[in-house]
Order: C-alpha cells, then structure tokens, then sequence
C-alpha cells in the first residue's frame, strides 16, 4: 500500500474510491503520568507520551489502510492526523486520506 500526503501520484492516472479512515482512543497510565508530572519540573522530552503517540498514530494508520484495502486501493493519497482529547486522560487520534486504485502511467 503506497501511503502519500501529496493529492495524486506523479506519472500516474489514479481513481477515486472514497475517504478512509483509522481512529484509536489511548488512555493515559497512572505511571507514565506521575513520571510526566515529575518531568515537567525540570523541562525535556516527556518520552512515555512520545511513545504512546507514536503506538497511537501506528494503530490509526493500520485501521485506515485496513479499510482503504477493503476497497480495493493501491493507495492513500493527502493522508491528515488529527487528534483530540476526549477527556483528562484520554485522547483520539485519527488518521485519514483518499483511498485510491491506480488505473495507468498518462
């Protein structure tokens, strides 16, 4: 599965299939949260969080190119993240794009 964040594929005609999507809701661990808290005392990189977004943003981008195979796609083209809290220890991430079949070379 090609995975792109530009809106088409140099050299070659491509058709739409829809939008897909991925999304994973991750909570927060009471330790890695105690230990963030702490970190924030002194400045730096507070890595759990690091961590847990990457693992987040890996789940999310697998369920999209789950769907987008389910359609039939050769690609996911103008791939976007969004996330969001959706409370005090909880956050989503989403990732999403257009998946598309790659039809010839023009």
């Amino acid at each position: 599965m090609l995975l792109l964040n530009i809106d088409h594929i140099p050299g070659k005609e491509v058709e739409a299939l829809g939008l897909v999507k991925g999304s994973v809701v991750q909570a927060k661990n009471f330790g890695k949260d105690f230990m963030a808290g702490m970190k924030t005392l002194v400045g730096g990189e507070i890595e759990g969080y690091t961590d847990l977004l990457n693992q987040a943003r890996q789940i999310a981008t697998k369920r999209m190119v789950d769907e987008a195979e389910a359609l039939g796609a050769d690609a996911v083209l103008n791939i976007r993240y969004a996330s969001s809290s959706l409370m005090q220890s909880a956050a989503e991430l989403t990732a999403y794009g257009t998946a598309v079949r790659i039809l010839s070379a023009r």
